[in-house]
């Protein structure tokens, strides 16, 4: 059975690949592994430069990327545009801070020398979705490489294309063969990667379900797992927020990407004394996003497959049958293509799917509570752990809640959750493990190794 890219706006078919044969992907672990020496021999300096050049390559080739995730995946141009921007700043990021991030940790521990060295692991398996096709890679990537490690990436099916680009892009940048290459591997291929000693460790995004199968296989290999899962972000409005700035704020990040992002925003908790306004100011700001074709830079662009529609539809559906109430948007539109339009939930209970399950999509949860402690236990009451924000003009007092109230790996104060090259990222509980980005990201895929010289 062939891989398949249908366009999300129209419902044609955009293009077929063939899965490789073992034969090749065991060519492609070879050719990783043989690269790796090299590629960790030369060092941070020269891999900065490599990473530098990558990062030109995707400014120059940003418009091209653009299209073919609209193609793939639906994401309206200007977006994808600005995704490759990031990568791109995010390479640039760590050619000019990367060697700091892996200097050695002096200790004094009555040695003569004592310190902890960071080397690289050697190759990582990197099992990555559909929804942000450029900045997945390379929000693992940039670290891992600057490491010393290579990477064998293999795509979500639908976005094939994109994969493609993606190892193209990292050729034309002058890296050696091997140190980035991608897989097209069915299931049964992927599990026997995860298996195979060339690899030394494994890294996902995705659904909680299939991160369950992954960290269970990576486990039985003994191979060092990172996890980057399902969200289900709340955002708390105190009473001494500015509402209307809290409103556009929230109901921008609730259609990133159309809706479709494990760090969106997706249920929203104000206090009673501001519920009823801000639930009118979110409304209005949900209501002015516009529904497009990705060439049009719309809002909005379609959901990237019909199951994920049909998923979302079903939640809103048997939520309402339980008692939610559909304050605006829930019905499909009748024309091709996998649109759904903006929507926002109140009376969201425990026991429907859209108090217990992520919304992958341009859907809102509304909750109210009787006060900040309340507010606090809603916004915790989720088996996810990704990020979460509060909004307040008191600072001091929205950090203290942030730091002190909020349980995930990211937590932000006036403004939408986000990753950011400079800042570690990932998240708690059913949300995952391990860190991409940042100090913590630079470090994530190294042997931590312990060097003491004694007198």
């Amino acid at each position: 059975m062939p891989l398949i890219s249908v366009n999300p706006a129209t419902e044609a078919v955009e293009a077929e690949y063939q899965y490789q044969t073992d034969d090749t992907l065991d060519g492609l672990l070879t050719q990783a592994a043989e690269s790796g020496r090299d590629w960790r021999a030369a060092g941070v300096e020269e891999r900065a430069v490599h990473l530098t050049a990558v990062a030109a390559m995707l400014r120059e080739r940003k418009s091209q990327l653009a299209e073919l995730m609209a193609a793939e995946m639906g994401k309206p141009r200007n977006q994808g545009e600005a995704e490759a921007e990031k990568c791109a700043w995010a390479c640039e990021h760590f050619a000019g801070h990367g060697a700091g991030f892996l200097e050695p940790d002096r200790l004094a521990a009555g040695a003569r020398k004592t310190y902890v060295d960071y080397q690289p692991l050697g190759v990582i398996l990197a099992i990555m979705p559909w929804n942000f096709p450029l900045w997945q890679v390379f929000r693992f990537g940039v670290g891992a490489l600057m490491a010393g490690n290579t990477a064998i990436v293999k795509h979500a099916p639908n976005v094939t294309g994109c994969a493609l680009a993606v190892e193209a892009l990292f050729l034309a940048a002058g890296l050696p063969p091997g140190v980035v290459r991608c897989a097209r591997a069915t299931n049964a291929q992927t599990a026997g990667m995860i298996a195979d000693p060339r690899v030394r460790a494994v890294t996902f995004t995705g659904s909680c379900a299939t991160g369950r199968i992954i960290a269970a296989q990576a486990g039985e290999a003994l191979k060092k797992c990172v996890l980057e899962l399902g969200g289900s972000d709340p955002y708390v409005v105190l009473e001494d927020a500015d509402i209307s700035r809290a409103a556009r704020i929230c109901a921008d990040s609730r259609c990133v990407n159309s809706g479709q992002s494990c760090i969106a925003a997706k249920r929203f908790i104000a206090v009673e004394s501001v519920y009823a306004a801000f639930e009118e100011a979110f409304l209005a700001e949900m209501a002015g996003k516009q529904l497009g074709f990705p060439a049009e830079n719309p809002d909005l662009g379609p959901l990237a497959r019909k199951d994920l529609r049909e998923t979302l539809d079903r939640q809103v559906r048997e939520s309402a049958a339980k008692g939610a109430r559909v304050l605006m948007g829930g019905q499909i539109p009748e024309r091709p293509g996998w649109w759904y339009p903006p929507t926002a939930l109140t009376d969201v209970t425990p026991g429907q799917p859209a108090f217990h399950e992520e919304l992958f999509g341009p859907v809102a949860t509304l909750f109210r509570a009787r006060d900040e402690n309340e507010a606090a236990a809603l916004a915790n009451a989720t088996s996810f752990g990704l990020g979460a924000a509060v909004f307040t003009q008191d600072v001091e007092r929205g950090e203290a809640f942030a730091r002190g109230k909020l349980d995930a790996g990211s937590c932000f104060v006036n403004a939408s959750v986000q990753s950011d090259p400079r800042m570690p990222f990932g998240g708690i509980k059913d949300s995952g493990y391990g860190r991409e980005l940042g100090l913590l990201g630079a470090r994530e895929f190294t042997n931590a190794k312990t060097v003491y010289v004694a007198e």
